[in-house]
């Protein structure tokens, strides 16, 4: 067993012992982010704000949350709330934290207290989001399970809701591959929503980790799930959208990673498919178009599949993909250079840059331009 320094043991003394205030105050009603950042910069650490004079608090509260901040000093134990969760096999991580999550930590309303069964670990700073309908078709359930296997043996963490369909058809390839996965709920981290996913949170805790703002025993609320997948993107360097009604939860993470600076990949759908509209609507936005896992580690740069070798020499290309691929180079190409360039309706130009994506020739580079793979 590795033991540590004495420096360093008094560090994670005092990170734990900076959590039960994190705690406690995440308990008080009308004390967000905004109001714990001005305790923080008045304080240093909200163990000091919480033992800090009510007269003083007022430079940095207003005077009903303040008033609510001083009714739980007289009511809540900190270091007693901690040890309720750990109790529980729960743990409280927080902004600064050595557990919480780095790429979290770097979005706008990230949360200030964040709920751990499992552990959290650097290598999760490596994750990709894998999200989709829960009303997922044999066909989404399946690329959601090769995507996700593809990423665990690469050595990349999968990140899902836990919920039916997308969700669950990738963190059980995840755990099947011998890989990392986590799921970010929308209730309490001990309530597993759907019920019957219990024996596969139980997997997840395995090789992972199930999180959520929410307290323990929080049951499942409908206006805290799009809460949670800003959670989902805000802890992955890119998402994954399988499949993907017009009004989902998927295009909902979607949006959440393009505002937060994260790549955003969808696999192509049916243009029969209710289940695809959405998703097949962010690729007529300028998402990029993925097949597998190895196209998601080459954009990304992840892990240590590499991506693909390319292979042009074999594919077969008609007549007009062969114009195409002759203009379009090392740089990134707009589609609109293409048409003018080739001499080809745009159209075409557009049907055929799809078939070429889906061949593995090219990639869109976002916004409608392509590059060579």
């Amino acid at each position: 067993m590795n033991q540590k320094h004495g420096g360093d043991e008094m560090r994670d003394d005092a990170h734990e012992r900076e959590a039960a205030f994190w705690l406690a105050l995440s308990r008080v009603a009308h004390i967000g982010p905004a109001r714990i950042d001005r305790l923080l910069l008045r304080y240093g650490s909200l163990e000091a704000a919480w033992s800090a004079p009510g007269e003083d608090l007022r430079v940095a509260l207003e005077a009903r949350p303040l008033a609510e901040f001083l009714a739980a000093r007289l009511t809540v134990d900190p270091e007693s709330e901690l040890q309720k969760l750990s109790n529980l096999g729960i743990r409280a991580t927080y902004p600064g934290h050595p557990a919480y999550p780095r790429l979290l930590a770097e979005i706008s309303g990230r949360p200030s207290i964040l709920f751990v069964r499992g552990e959290l670990t650097p290598a999760d700073d490596e994750a990709v989001g894998i999200v989709g309908t829960r009303r997922a078709s044999p066909y989404g359930r399946q690329v959601a399970e090769r995507l996700a296997s593809d990423l665990a043996k690469a050595g990349v963490t999968v990140i899902s809701g836990l919920a039916r369909g997308v969700d669950a058809a990738a963190h059980r390839a995840a755990v099947a591959a011998g890989g990392r996965t986590l799921a970010v709920l929308g209730s309490g981290v001990d309530v597993i929503y759907p019920s019957e996913h219990a024996k596969l949170a139980e997997q997840i805790l395995t090789s992972g980790a199930i999180v959520s703002e929410q307290p323990p025993g929080a049951k499942p609320d409908a206006r805290n799930f799009p809460a949670r997948n800003r959670i989902i993107s805000g802890m992955s360097v890119g998402v994954v959208v399988v499949e993907a009604p017009m009004r989902s939860g998927a295009l909902i993470t979607a949006t959440f990673a393009a505002d937060q600076g994260r790549e955003v990949f969808v696999v192509p759908g049916s243009v029969l498919s209710t289940s695809s509209e959405g998703s097949n609507a962010l690729l007529r936005d300028g998402a990029r178009i993925v097949r597998d896992g190895a196209d998601v580690l080459e954009d990304l740069n992840l892990g240590s599949g590499g991506g693909r070798e390319a292979v042009q020499t074999q594919l077969q290309f008609t007549a007009n993909e062969s114009s195409l691929y002759q203009a379009i180079h090392g740089d990134p190409r707009h589609i609109d250079e293409l048409a003018e360039e080739t001499g080809l309706p745009l159209r075409a130009v557009s049907e055929a840059l799809l078939i070429m994506e889906l061949k593995g020739a090219i990639r869109n580079f976002g916004a409608q331009y392509y590059v060579r793979r």
